[in-house]
């Protein structure tokens, strides 16, 4: 079976954009995560509405952001034009990671459909499989970015905004014009974020110990293949690949 350099790099690159999207988009999509927030943070207290009302207004909020919906609207609490502009821009951030996930996924799929058919394997760097090197790439860097965050969540979250709202300001919520804000404090954007790189790291432990697996099951293959060919593939003759 040939061996590909350049199918290994896109596999290790597919597969990271799969556990990152497929990771961001566990608390989007698993609204019983924010649900769960609802008594722990106070927010009915805080906010003066029932726990229905969050829910209401939660719900409308996310089926605008996810595309569901194509009006912004958020329950009984109202908005600003500026307000529903910025969850127009996280609509297309919501969007775009959902996208990379299915597609990313869909390429994989066709991947390993085409190695099979051609009997094509990705090449093993330094012995290690595409997702060992996916994992390790996605692992260092987002305790990194994780560790950075813990140190200062407060600038992490102006920067994270700075970085994805290029030249906005939009997204610093006034709660009198905008008294959505008061039921997205942001404790629960901080678990979202560790949610994600606790997700994330979990993914990258299991492909690790998938590679290391399948690299003892590779090197096993090898010392059978040498033995039976130091025998003249005869195993009769002797006993090193039963």
């Amino acid at each position: 079976m040939k061996t590909s350099k350049s199918l290994s790099l896109l596999l290790s690159f597919l597969t990271a954009l799969l556990v990152l999207s497929g990771s961001i988009a566990v608390p989007l999509l698993c609204r019983s995560f924010y649900y769960a927030h609802i008594g722990p943070l106070g927010l009915a207290e805080y906010t003066g509405l029932s726990v229905e009302q969050i829910k209401e207004a939660f719900g409308q909020v996310m089926d605008f952001c996810l595309g569901l919906r194509p009006d912004f609207a958020a329950g009984v609490l109202w908005f600003s034009q500026s307000g529903a502009d910025h969850f127009a821009d996280v609509r297309k951030l919501f969007l775009l990671d959902l996208w990379v996930l299915v597609l990313s996924l869909a390429a994989l799929v066709l991947l390993f459909a085409y190695c099979r058919k051609s009997k094509t394997r990705p090449y093993c760097f330094r012995g290690r499989g595409p997702g060992f090197w996916a994992a390790a790439g996605l692992g260092v860097s987002f305790l990194t970015v994780g560790g950075l965050a813990a140190l200062d969540f407060d600038r992490s979250f102006v920067l994270f905004h700075a970085l994805f709202f290029p030249g906005k300001d939009n997204w610093i919520f006034d709660w009198q014009t905008d008294p959505v804000i008061l039921i997205l404090p942001e404790e629960f954007f901080r678990n979202c974020a560790i949610l994600i790189l606790a997700l994330l790291l979990v993914w990258c432990a299991i492909l690790i110990a998938a590679d290391l697996w399948a690299g003892k099951r590779r090197k096993r293959q090898e010392q059978i293949a040498a033995v039976a060919a130091a025998c003249g593939g005869d195993c009769s003759r002797c006993s090193g690949c039963q």
